[in-house]
């Protein structure tokens, strides 16, 4: 079993329409991808977390994410956020003078994001840019070859600009200590249906239980513990929802050995029962 995440298709550009209303808790669960990332806010007030940090963006503001930065996005209530990710050599080819020289100083910086707000002239400009990107998707004759100039064109701006930003606006990332997290929560993502303990995580990138407890606490503001049964409840979630599974097996195939504890979790996080949910969900 998969559970989604942006970003890692075959095709180097990918567009989203999302609305968090229709995710659970209205949010999009932490997630990182080799794909840099321009979100848009089109309507309502979305939390992005990012790294350590929380950013607040309201409608009609923008984010772009870069490569490999660990992500979330949330809301109160709704926001639709169309956004769109997309590997770098889709805008020149890796071994080019254009690629060398504009988008590896960037996507390979300490830079982990920035924001456009509407009261920049040059982040208003992108934020238009990103608007045309996202209603060129509708136009299937010159999609690709239309994108990929508008792409370039966003990335002009953003070149000429994000080295005069002011350090409050461009924001960097402890890369070392995020690539722990990275790695740890990977490996649950890989063994979640497995017995796992706080030591075996801790263990797999040679740290001690202390500091991983201190590591998901700094950037997921949970435990290694509490992040793995919400991954697994999380892929009972989406077994519930795409299969026909009894219950029972879809808690033994999520890393549960007690259904009864199982369906006390998921009830206390969902505030359903996992037939409830199952049927509120196929509605």
């Amino acid at each position: 079993m998969e559970i989604k995440q942006h970003g890692s298709s075959a095709y180097p550009f990918q567009y989203y329409y999302d609305n968090l209303e229709l995710f659970d808790f209205h949010c999009i669960e932490w997630h990182w991808h080799r794909e840099f990332e321009f979100l848009y806010v089109e309507s309502g007030q979305v939390t992005c977390g990012i790294g350590e940090k929380k950013i607040i963006l309201s409608e009609g503001e923008a984010i772009f994410i870069n490569s490999k930065i660990l992500h979330q996005f949330y809301a109160s209530s709704d926001g639709v956020i169309p956004n769109f990710v997309c590997m770098p050599e889709f805008i020149a080819p890796e071994n080019s003078l254009i690629y060398k020289k504009y988008i590896l100083p960037i996507i390979s910086s300490n830079i982990s994001f920035q924001c456009f707000r509407i009261n920049e002239s040059w982040q208003v400009k992108i934020i238009q840019i990103m608007i045309k990107i996202m209603e060129i998707q509708e136009n299937e004759k010159i999609r690709e070859l239309a994108t990929l100039a508008l792409l370039q064109n966003l990335w002009l701006i953003f070149y000429e600009n994000v080295k005069l930003s002011g350090k409050e606006e461009v924001q960097t990332v402890d890369e070392a200590a995020q690539k722990r997290v990275q790695l740890m929560m990977q490996y649950i993502h890989e063994n979640y249906n497995h017995g796992l303990s706080l030591d075996e995580i801790a263990s797999h990138i040679g740290v001690s239980k202390s500091t991983a407890l201190n590591l998901f606490r700094r950037f997921l503001h949970t435990t290694p513990v509490d992040y793995l049964i919400g991954y697994r409840l999380q892929a009972a979630s989406w077994l519930l929802k795409n299969t026909n599974k009894k219950v029972k097996t879809i808690a033994y195939e999520s890393g549960f050995r007690n259904v009864d504890y199982f369906c006390r979790l998921f009830k206390r996080r969902y505030h359903l029962t996992p037939s409830e949910y199952r049927c509120i969900c196929l509605k």
